[in-house]
């Protein structure tokens, strides 16, 4: 099984990353400069609201330490390409997606490796045989995301014609490779009976109370900030979709415990439906011409 995860996984993150990168170019970093509030927000939710959640949820909730710190390393992930399918799919402003996932995938470089420092001192510090190293889970992270990002968007600009061909098939071939990955890993976890059926029950109440309030949150954050319809549930959409497979990869390959990573195998399971139902309903609900035909009708 070990086995099994350590060939699965990188090959796994590395295809994700660089598919992300694939969808990057100039002009997504230039957003940050031209709509700079937009992404601002939406950072300042990924980076610290998000997290902040995590942590007081870890702190609430009757689960293992193990597990707690799997929800926050979940939470220190960035949105991947789920997070950009969902928006496309709910027709968001993809632009400010991508924008926000391509940062955020340069600043986990030094945000992951904080995070984790912070959560081990809360939750798992007599639990690991010496002191997690800062240095190495920045490296771990540079080459699992950064290299993989930046080759995506180096190939990104020699490529032609095949580049489009190239992402309509990884637009879906990529959420595709991530649900089998997170079937094969339920099913070797179950295997080893790692958990029983009340410990996965107190996983995907965490799981989603996590991703529901973030979205919420995230989408209540954009309408404090006086952000347009579109731009308000596309930063709920980033909020509540994080790089699953990125944490089942740093819970494996840093923290070096497989019943880290089973946090967010269990909240990759559903946090792609959940998030596209619930903004739905935000979406809908909540939109100008939806309002103002409710006042109309009292």
């Amino acid at each position: 099984m070990e086995q099994l995860i350590e060939i699965l996984l990188p090959v796994v993150i590395g295809t994700i990353m660089f598919g992300i990168g694939l969808n990057l170019t100039v002009r997504d970093f230039k957003n940050v400069f031209v709509y700079p509030k937009s992404v601002v927000i939406g950072l300042v939710g990924q980076l610290v609201l998000l997290p902040a959640v995590a942590f007081l949820i870890a702190f609430l909730l009757p689960i293992d330490s193990v597990y707690k710190m799997g929800l926050v390393l979940l939470s220190a992930c960035p949105g991947g390409t789920s997070s950009n399918i969902v928006t496309f799919m709910l027709k968001g402003k993809l632009a400010l997606s991508v924008s926000i996932t391509a940062i955020n995938s340069f600043l986990i470089v030094l945000t992951i490796p904080i995070i984790l420092t912070i959560a081990q001192r809360f939750f798992y510090a007599n639990q690991f045989s010496q002191p997690l190293s800062f240095q190495n889970t920045l490296i771990e992270v540079v080459l699992t995301v950064l290299l993989p990002v930046l080759s995506g968007v180096f190939v990104q600009s020699r490529m032609g014609s095949i580049l489009i061909w190239l992402k309509r098939v990884l637009r879906w071939f990529l959420p595709t490779l991530l649900f089998l990955t997170f079937g094969v890993l339920l099913l070797l976890e179950q295997q080893s009976e790692t958990v029983r059926v009340n410990g996965y029950f107190w996983l995907i109440v965490a799981g989603l109370i996590l991703n529901l309030s973030v979205i919420a949150l995230g989408f209540v954050l954009a309408g404090w900030a006086r952000l347009a319809h579109k731009s308000r549930y596309t930063i709920a959409i980033e909020m509540g979709l994080q790089n699953s497979a990125l944490a089942i990869f740093l819970a494996n390959n840093v923290l070096m415990n497989e019943e880290i990573a089973l946090m967010a195998v269990v909240y990759g399971s559903f946090s792609f439906f959940t998030t596209l139902i619930f903004v739905y309903i935000l979406k809908n609900r909540f939109h100008p011409a939806y309002r103002l035909i409710s006042n109309r009708k009292k």
